[in-house]
């Protein structure tokens, strides 16, 4: 099965933890030069559109990726309590594609190899009437809710902790489903998801100072071992 895929990567103006996230130097040029990068190189995506409310952004984009489509975010869609599914909902109103894979300016080591293992995978998961695909981080180690209860173990059987039933972390990589499936649920996420493993350190997702400086030593350190 061929298809053709219609990359979303929503990126605003504001951000409280990070000013000017999006726009910062990570390695000398701007962050979310690294995602659009990564996206170019994945065969299977046809067409990258960017959601934006800021004019910094507009203008780099047309100066440098003129390929990419740009959807003006509207001011009923800005600020920092709008869900993801409504902004996705407003940008596949406006373009065409039955297929679309979303993801985030603060994935900065995301790798195209991954991207297309992904796609390859929900292709195949189709057929096994999935009807979406998102990437999560497996743990192994013993967790608590707020009251200290024990989520994923018992604290009277110490088993070793690669021995624990594992649990998921949604790392908001990437999110890939139809058009189909969208509507069907009005989530991303569709009614009966596959969840796609990711390498904890591939998927670090950029929310504070922290992770910044944690990823931009990541990627200076992979241009000297691929296998990072």
């Amino acid at each position: 099965m061929t298809i053709k895929i219609t990359a979303l990567v929503p990126m605003k103006e504001h951000s409280s933890r990070v000013p000017n996230k999006n726009i910062r130097d990570f390695c000398e040029r701007p962050l979310f030069y690294m995602i659009l990068d990564t996206l170019l190189k994945v065969k299977y995506i046809d067409t990258i559109v960017v959601n934006t409310d800021s004019k910094t952004i507009n203008e780099l984009i047309k100066k440098d990726y003129p390929a990419i489509i740009i959807i003006d975010r509207p001011y009923s869609l800005c600020g920092d309590y709008v869900s993801m599914n409504k902004i996705i909902n407003y940008d596949i109103s406006r373009i065409e594609g039955e297929y679309f894979l979303q993801t985030h300016s603060t994935n900065p080591l995301l790798k195209a190899s991954t991207l297309q293992r992904a796609i390859k995978k929900y292709l195949t998961v189709l057929a096994e009437n999935y009807d979406s695909l998102f990437s999560v981080t497996e743990h192994r180690v013993r967790c608590y809710d707020k009251d200290r209860n024990p989520i994923n173990h018992n604290p009277r059987k110490l088993i070793r902790t690669q021995d624990l039933s594992p649990i998921y972390e949604e790392n908001s990589n990437f999110y890939i489903f139809s058009r189909n499936s969208f509507k069907k649920n009005n989530n991303r996420i569709g009614i009966r998801p596959y969840l796609y493993k990711m390498n904890k350190i591939e998927a670090i997702d950029i929310d504070n100072k922290e992770d910044f400086k944690l990823a931009e030593l990541i990627f200076k350190f992979r241009i000297l071992d691929k296998n990072i």
